[in-house]
Formats: structure tokens, sequence, C-alpha cells
């Protein structure tokens, strides 16, 4: 036993005892190199040591640990846990203890990769990812709310029974609209279920189905151009958004890089996640923006504000970490990047200690193009910093400009003027 782990002489004796002596020594190391502090990894050590006594009195050799036995272990085991103490049952430090314990050990082929899915819907909603990918091109959050849907319908029709297209009738359809639209009925949902529909119909079209019929049944709703007003935030607002960042704040300086990157240069979440070392030049002053929506590569330029919240978050917040992203865990494991996911409840964790309403991050962009317009930028300027690829959706922005629609504006019948 490694003497810098300082284990229980309890746990010591169920790590010797079980299947997983060979490998402690490699998982605590493991845990070290990712950055974890050694109390974390002495927790976690502790917890594979409950989960080797458990694979002890269960006569599970290591070749038979995967993640059904990992679910029997947590869900079967934990809750009528009678193991002596320091056995240790925190649910969620075991799982997360349990993962880094796979992926060792299949990195040291002591156990198989986990099997691919090989059921009828897994194999359908495969090859249509596959041509939402290859053929459309589209991007990897729009897939997903794709497969989503998709998933939806075809479990509901097929569950785990073969997927035979042609057995899929208009009132399946419809009723699976209606269930959906009741769980959530807006305008958004339904566009968002309308699309995915017609995609996947669109793609069994290809595959030879005859989908005139069914393709029918599926309605845009209504939806009115340039309708709606987009929602952006005041001066008052931006000001407070920008001072919501107090000291005490856990890595309030990577919370508020992030702000500063959606405000002052309309960047999404994906593409704040996605933001690389590299991709800064800072003699220049540019950022090269690579994981787009529109899949190509668009060079910014790097507002000094930005620039500097950037900087001050790289010099005295960021974990010391191999990756190359910008942005990183502030909790170990370093070495991976945020998603998209994070930065989006970062923005949102600030709108909530302003006291906003709303909650949609991208009224960061709406707030962008509005300070545009009012500082004299032109529509195909603001197209061309949020990267529009048509005009068309930068127009509903036209609406913001109060400066130039008061010059065109007509006077209200009955006014002295």
């Amino acid at each position: 036993m490694n003497p810098t782990i300082h284990l229980h002489p309890t746990t010591q004796r169920w790590l010797r005892d079980g299947p997983l002596t060979p490998y402690v020594i490699g998982y605590f190391e493991y845990l070290i190199q990712c950055r974890y502090s050694v109390q974390a990894a002495r927790k976690y050590v502790t917890g594979i040591a409950h989960l080797g006594r458990w694979m002890g009195q269960s006569n599970l050799s290591i070749n038979q640990l995967d993640e059904r036995a990992v679910t029997r272990f947590l869900d079967d085991h934990l809750p009528v846990c009678e193991c002596p103490r320091p056995a240790f049952r925190s649910r969620p430090d075991l799982r997360a203890a349990c993962a880094h314990l796979l992926r060792i050990l299949r990195d040291q082929g002591v156990i198989p990769l986990p099997a691919m899915p090989t059921a009828p819907l897994d194999e359908e909603v495969k090859h249509f990812d596959e041509h939402l990918c290859n053929v459309r091109g589209l991007a990897v959050e729009t897939r997903r709310n794709y497969l989503r849907i998709v998933r939806r319908l075809l479990d509901m029709r097929f569950g785990a029974g073969e997927i035979n297209f042609p057995t899929l009738q208009p009132a399946d359809v419809r009723r699976f609209v209606a269930d959906q639209m009741e769980n959530k009925s807006t305008a958004s949902n339904a566009s968002a279920i309308a699309a995915a529909l017609r995609a996947y119909f669109c793609y069994r079209g290809t595959c030879g189905d005859d989908i005139h019929a069914i393709k029918g049944v599926i309605s845009s709703p209504a939806h009115w151009n340039l309708a709606s007003l987009p929602k952006s935030l005041t001066e008052d607002e931006v000001d407070r958004l920008l001072d919501a960042f107090p000291p005490e704040l856990p890595s309030r300086r990577r919370a508020y890089a992030m702000v500063r990157c959606a405000l002052d240069m309309g960047l999404r979440t994906s593409e704040i996640a996605s933001l690389a070392l590299s991709d800064i030049d800072w003699s220049a002053g540019t950022v090269t923006l690579r994981g787009t929506k529109s899949r190509r590569e668009d060079i910014l330029p790097l507002p000094t504000p930005t620039g500097q919240a950037i900087a001050d978050y790289l010099r005295y917040e960021r974990p010391r970490t191999s990756n190359r992203a910008v942005f990183v865990r502030r909790m170990a494991p370093h070495d991976e990047p945020i998603g998209p996911d994070a930065v989006r409840r970062l923005i949102k964790d600030a709108y909530k200690r302003i006291g906003l309403k709303h909650g949609r991050v991208h009224a960061l962009r709406h707030t962008l193009a509005h300070q545009l317009l009012e500082h004299g930028s032109s529509v195909k300027e603001v197209a061309d910093v949020l990267r529009h690829r048509s005009l068309d959706t930068t127009l509903v922005y036209a609406k913001l400009d109060s400066r130039r629609l008061s010059a065109v504006a007509l006077p209200w019948p009955g006014s002295p003027t």
C-alpha cells in the first residue's frame, strides 16, 4: 500500500482481501494526476474499498465489473448496507469513484469496453444521427434536440421491438404531438417538435419509404415573422450584471469573463465553452472561433474589457491543467473543459443574483445588437458581428433601433403635429 494514502486499517484490510488490490496504487496516482487533492483521492479510494468488499461478498471477479455491477452496488446494496465503519456511503461520491475505476480498468485492458447498444431503436437513432451530421451538416446541439424528440416517438410506437416505419400511422404522430404539447404548450416547443419530426420523415424518405401521408400531419405552428421583440438588458441591468461577481463567489473571474464574452462579442454558450488558448491572438487582439454554429471559422476583434477579464482569469484563477481550453473545471478533474450547460448555468446564476426575471442567456447577444444599433451601426454590421448567415435573421433588431424609427414615424391621428 502506498504510504501517502494513509487509510483506515479496516479499509486497508478490505483492499488487501478484495479483487481490486492490484489496481489501488494506480487508481490513487491517477486521481492525483487529475489534480484531485490528496484528501479527495483518499475518499475515493475508501469508496472503491467499499465496492471491493461488496464484490468479495457477492463472489464477483474483476472481469465481471461493469456499469451493471456498479448499479447493483449502488441500488441494491447501498440502501441496506450494514458494512462496519469506515464504510463510505455517499452515493454521488461512490458513483464518481466507480466511474473513475471503470475508466482506469478499461484503459489498462483489464475489463472490456462497454458493448455498443444493439436495440433496434438505438440503431435507428444512430443512422438518423449520421444522416443529420454527414448529409445535412447540422450542429451537435441541433442534432441532440432532434434525436431526443424522435427517440420519444419511436419508443412510444415501437418500444423495444423492430422499427417498422410503414406501420407508423398519422394517428400515431398526432397522438405523440398532443402528448408532448401537454408537457410544454409553447410555440417554441411546437416548432421544435415539428422540425425534428419533419427531418426524420425526410430521412426515411431517402431510405425509400413513402412519407407523403405522414409528413402532411406535421403542420408548423403559427409564427409571424418579426412579430416579437428580442429581449435585451437595459443599461442599468447590464451594470448590475457586471457587478454581480463579488470576491467571495467561487471562480468569480471565470464567470465574469464568460459574461463579457457573451455581452461584448455576442458569443454563444457553445462557442464560449469551446474557446481554446490558441484561438486568442493577444498581439493582434483577435479571437478565432472554430466551433461555430455555421461550421466555419470566424475572426472577431477582442474588446479590451473582455481581454482583460480573460487574462485575469488565466493569471489568477485558472487551475493548473494540461487542457488547452480557456475555461476549465474549477473542481477536479481539472484536465477537462467545461461544457455549454455549465456556461449557461453560471450566467443564469448571475441573473438570479441581480433579480432578473427572464433567464435566457441569448439575451446578452440581443443586448449587444441593441447597443450596436444605438451607437449608429447598420443592420448589416450587426449581422456581421453576430455572424448571421442570413440578413433576415438580423432584421428583427431593426425594431430596437428607436433612433432611426423615430425619424420615420408618422404623426398620430388627431395629434397637434
